[in-house]
């Protein structure tokens, strides 16, 4: 197993938060590792992610898990559970703002093969938390 975290407190509520989580088409004007998102984020969806660690490159997953305002959960990998990779967003109210927790795992037989083109994602993954603090704490 692989696994990728980053977290961080936002000022804003988690109705917003999600809004500005569920507008792929945003994404790359706040988060610095996102070339473009296609397709709609949305429940039971087939997305694209394309990543400035890996050029040009689809990842394609699926939205498998939608709470709105609590939780998402993105999947991807390869048939038969070979090589799996679930990144989860949650949203936690906190006292006074929501705690965002980004996660990925990356799991699977081929995993040791496949593991070491995996890029280091914990720079992205805290760029990612940061700009989604950035965007949804603007007013408006």
């Amino acid at each position: 197993m692989k696994e990728y975290k980053a977290s961080t407190t936002i000022q804003a509520s988690p109705e917003r938060i999600w809004a500005v989580l569920t507008d792929g088409g945003s994404w790359p004007q706040w988060d610095p590792s996102c070339d473009k998102i296609e397709g709609r984020i949305a429940p039971g969806e087939k997305l694209k992610a394309f990543t400035k660690l890996s050029p040009g490159r689809a990842f394609p997953v699926k939205v498998t898990e939608f709470v709105p305002n609590q939780k998402m959960t993105w999947t991807g990998g390869m048939p038969l559970g070979l090589f799996k990779g679930v990144r989860t967003f949650t949203l936690a109210p906190q006292g006074n703002g929501v705690e965002f927790t980004l996660h990925e795992v990356f799991s699977g037989p081929m995993l040791a093969l496949i593991g070491g083109s995996i890029p280091d994602m914990t720079s992205a993954f805290q760029g990612f938390v940061a700009g989604l603090k950035s965007r949804a704490e603007k007013p408006g």
